[in-house]
């Protein structure tokens, strides 16, 4: 079946490749030709079956929101659906048996499964308990900046290595647990599931994880203290987790939980520098912040594609006709700059947002918004707030276009940051 029989057009009839590096490299520019050109298009991934690729805002609100569209094939009606999440994590090497951690995860789970799983868990993101933890966010911030000196060489340092990765790390580690002499090695195995590796260095890193979350869990049962695992493995849950799907929830958490909020901050800090009179407005008026990290979810944010959604009942996207367990990916970057949603979409402002609710899909939409969304945004804030009020002289040390960009073609990031102190 060809993208001509659904009411829209492709290149030469060829699915677009969705690992072709210049929508890697540059997914807001490169995608916006393709949201601009036509609707939906057809889409593959190495290993994975053809999906549909949506690129527009609201195309991609329904398909995140509306309830024939579910997270999760085995959900759908019928015959057997190609799960593309496990597709493609076995594409890459994920070793057997690991599927059942993917099936057990929040992330892919849908219906009762994921209100159960989710209602657990919202508690310890709320934005009271996210507040409540801006102290010791703030704590953490100062102390990897009190130590930023000593990395730097000739006056640059790596702002990446020595700020923006090891905050979020640190802060949920605590927040589960996990002992300080594991945490490398948490970050390191966490760190390949989110660059792209392949083969045995990615099943390796999954399986690791997996291990570990076991050991930690086994630990916080017999010694169970102030943590959110203990808090989940207490006696008086309801309805408690069972260990693959608590193992799951820890691998999700740490993945999720930090990954995406390093990018965040690497990216912003990036693109207040090289936006100075944006930087400017935010060194005038600190209540501008909040609204400054949505702005900048919306503008620069790590995340470019989220998980498909997968059609329960033959429906229509626009005027796309998307058949019973055909896959959407919903291609968030191309959303966030999407004109029909936004004026001037390729302007940093950072008050765009004042004023108004949330209306960017850097976190998602619908029932599987991010769970962790409003402790990336109290980190991004801290972290920020931090950064410019300590080193008010802060540059790049190379020119913005010399920065190297990772090749995983799920998050825009940077590799490095080099600055000067």
């Amino acid at each position: 079946m060809t993208a001509q029989d659904h009411g829209t057009t492709e290149t030469d009839g060829e699915p677009l490749d969705l690992a072709d590096q210049e929508l890697v490299h540059d997914p807001f520019t490169a995608y916006a030709h393709i949201r601009e050109r036509e609707q939906m298009v057809r889409g593959r991934v190495h290993g994975v079956d053809p999906m549909w690729v949506a690129t527009r805002h609201d195309d991609i609100r329904t398909v995140m929101s509306d309830p024939r569209f579910t997270i999760d094939a085995a959900t759908v009606p019928g015959a057997p659906v190609a799960h593309r999440t496990e597709q493609t994590w076995q594409a890459r090497g994920m070793y057997p048996g690991h599927e059942k951690y993917l099936r057990a995860g929040i992330f892919d789970a849908e219906g009762a499964d994921h209100r159960r799983i989710r209602g657990l868990v919202t508690a310890a993101f709320s934005p009271g308990r996210v507040a409540a933890l801006r102290p010791r966010i703030e704590a953490i911030a100062d102390r990897l900046l009190d130590r930023l000196p000593d990395h730097a060489e000739n006056g640059v340092v790596d702002l990446i290595e020595h700020f923006a990765r090891p905050l979020p790390i640190t802060v949920i580690c605590e927040l589960i647990a996990v002992p300080e002499a594991d945490r490398e090695r948490w970050r390191t195995r966490s760190a390949a599931l989110t660059a792209g590796v392949c083969g045995d260095e990615l099943g390796a890193a999954l399986a690791g994880m997996v291990e570990d979350a076991h050991v930690l869990v086994d630990h916080h049962a017999e010694h169970p203290g102030n943590d959110l695992i203990s808090e989940l493995l207490a006696p008086h849950q309801n309805d408690p987790l069972s260990t693959d799907e608590l193992v799951a929830l820890i691998t999700n958490l740490v993945v999720a939980g930090h990954i995406t909020t390093v990018n965040l901050i690497a990216n912003s800090t990036e693109a207040l520098l090289t936006h100075p009179d944006q930087l400017a407005l935010l060194r005038e008026d600190a209540t501008l912040m909040p609204h400054a990290v949505n702005e900048l979810m919306r503008y620069c944010g790590p995340v470019v594609r989220a998980l498909p959604r997968y059609a329960t009942c033959d429906t229509m996207v626009g005027n796309t006709s998307v058949r019973t367990g055909e896959a959407v990916l919903p291609i968030v970057s191309a959303a966030n700059r999407d004109p029909a949603a936004f004026t001037d979409p390729d302007r940093l402002d950072l008050g765009r947002t004042r004023g108004s609710r949330e209306t960017h899909l850097g976190f998602g939409h619908g029932a599987h918004r991010c769970l962790g969304a409003h402790l990336a945004q109290e980190e991004a804030a801290v972290a920020l707030t931090a950064l410019f009020n300590r080193v008010p002289d802060l540059r790049l040390a190379t020119d913005p276009e010399h920065l190297k960009r990772g090749t995983n073609p799920v998050n825009w990031h940077l590799q490095t940051l080099p600055v000067h102190l």
